[in-house]
This record gives C-alpha cells, sequence and structure tokens, in this order.
C-alpha cells in the first residue's frame, strides 16, 4: 500500500503540461482519402521535436540535372516543413544525408552551409546505392525547438 501511495504521490506532482508533450501534430499527412501517394507524413511533431520524413529533392516528380540544385531543393523542402511548425533550419539536431554516389560529398555539402546560421546539426553521410526516381539524395532530420 506505501508503494501504490507513492506512485499516486508522483503522479499528482507530475506538471499537468507534460501529458502535452505527447501530442502529435502530423505535417502534411496522407491520409486514407488520398492514399494515391506513399504512406507517411512530412514530418510529425511530439512535443518540441519534430521527426522529419525523407526528402528527395523532386521538382515536378523530376530530378533536377544538376546534383548542386537537387541539394538545394531538398534542403528548401526541410526548410519549408520546419517553418509549418515555427522552427527554422538551425533548430535541426541531427540529420542524415543517403546518397547514391559518395563523390557527390562536397557537392551537397557546399550546399548544406548555406542553410545554417547557428552550429550545424550531428550529421550522417551514407552511401546508399539507387535511390528513388534514381535520386541522388534522400534527407531526414530531427529538429528541437531552441527556447
Amino acid at each position: 500500500m506505501k508503494n501504490f501511495a507513492l506512485i499516486i504521490i508522483a503522479f499528482l506532482l507530475v506538471p499537468s503540461d507534460t501529458y502535452a508533450q505527447n501530442e502529435r501534430v502530423y505535417v502534411n499527412p496522407n491520409t486514407a482519402e488520398n492514399s494515391n501517394g506513399p504512406a507517411f507524413s512530412r514530418a510529425v511533431l511530439v512535443g518540441e521535436t519534430l521527426y522529419m520524413s525523407g526528402t528527395l529533392g523532386t521538382v515536378d516528380g523530376a530530378i533536377p540535372e544538376e546534383s548542386s540544385e537537387e541539394a538545394r531543393v531538398i534542403l528548401n523542402k526541410m526548410k519549408t516543413v520546419l517553418e509549418q511548425v515555427d522552427m527554422t533550419m538551425d533548430d535541426l539536431v541531427y540529420v542524415q544525408v543517403f546518397c547514391s554516389d559518395v563523390d557527390l560529398y562536397d557537392v551537397f555539402n557546399t550546399e548544406y552551409r548555406k542553410f545554417f546560421t547557428r552550429e550545424f546539426p550531428a550529421r550522417a553521410f551514407i552511401g546508399s546505392g539507387t535511390l528513388l526516381r534514381n535520386a541522388r539524395f534522400e534527407v531526414q532530420g530531427i529538429a528541437v525547438r531552441r527556447k
């Protein structure tokens, strides 16, 4: 009985906004009514953390001819998703880049650097082989709102 009382007291001492931190906000979800596209949301916001799906650099469904343009398109898409939840690229804490040819590392990195005004997030750059739609890059990320 003593342990049960301690659990109740601990529960009552937890701030009520702690429970709201688990509420989820879906950014550009693909719902059952619109199931023609892939089954995922662009991002999911849980509390102050945004989990971003992998993003391709397509323009009207096609991959740009120039790899630098493809990188810019991806990063601009990520920036747009972040802005939809009042965040910026500087809120990113982790980025994962899948690349069909690791020789494109410098091309991607040149564009990537232009999107940040503060510290760079932790990042992985992974040689992946063939990507969807013959893309050169696919990028996903996790952002935490700065206070």
